[in-house]
């Protein structure tokens, strides 16, 4: 569903992210791992071609730049980018509208009682508190029923309950085949939903496994890893 073929992004003489590889299959959730810094968010970014690169990013077949590819993911961003005088049903329109959608509110209703929005819809962007806030943006981004989900940083700001009715959304998305990419540094949020671990440092790839792969060969915990592989790094 995603294939990145050598993603390079400079900025000036910094290497933000260096000649990186991936491809995360269908129904298969791909955790992007690292310290801050590592180059996560900027791969994000540059797969939602939100930033110039180098390299080759295919999202069902399709160049991510293509018509084609944008319609088949959603993104949501590390900070919710509302407009502060939409009301929150108004933003899911302006996303319906914009894909072409119909008969998308019944959908959007099921996110809303997900999310504790149902009783805010007619409240505005500005309104809303940080953690309602990622909420929207996270219903934004899958009332489309994208193909592959990126999600940067998506558990921060929201409470315990939301995390949980996330994590619980998202096996199910996988069930029913979509794909999904998650930037975080906090292994222990998505450490019973991953099926790749990527781990990057200082734009570099250091580690790479799927779960399977994983439980097979290693016998330290994934976060012993994450420390070893880039405290190396460090050196």
């Amino acid at each position: 569903m995603l294939e990145i073929k050598y993603l390079t992004k400079t900025y000036k003489k910094f290497n933000a992210v260096n000649n990186l590889n991936l491809a995360i299959n269908e129904g298969e959730i791909g955790v992007l791992a690292g310290p801050n810094g590592a180059g996560k968010s900027t791969t994000i970014k540059c797969i939602a071609g939100l930033l110039r690169y180098i390299g080759d990013i295919k999202i069902g077949g399709f160049s991510n730049k293509s018509i084609e590819g944008k319609k088949l993911f959603g993104y949501v961003p590390e900070l919710p980018g509302l407009f502060p005088l939409l009301t929150v049903r108004e933003h899911i329109h302006f996303v319906a509208r914009a894909y072409g959608l119909e008969d998308y509110e019944e959908y959007a209703n099921v996110l809303f009682d997900i999310f504790d929005l149902s009783d805010k819809t007619e409240k505005f962007g500005s309104e809303l508190s940080k953690g309602m806030q990622q909420k929207l943006s996270i219903c934004c981004a899958l009332v489309t029923k994208p193909k592959l989900i990126l999600f940067d940083e998506p558990m921060i700001g929201l409470d315990p309950k939301a995390i949980k009715e996330l994590k619980n959304l998202m096996i199910k998305l996988k069930e029913q085949g979509v794909s999904m990419i998650v930037s975080t540094h906090l292994l222990d949020s998505v450490e019973d939903i991953w099926d790749r671990i990527v781990i990057m440092n200082k734009g570099t790839v250091v580690f790479s496994k799927t779960k399977s792969e994983f439980e097979n060969t290693s016998s330290e915990s994934l976060e012993d890893i994450f420390f070893k592989v880039t405290e190396e790094g460090d050196k």
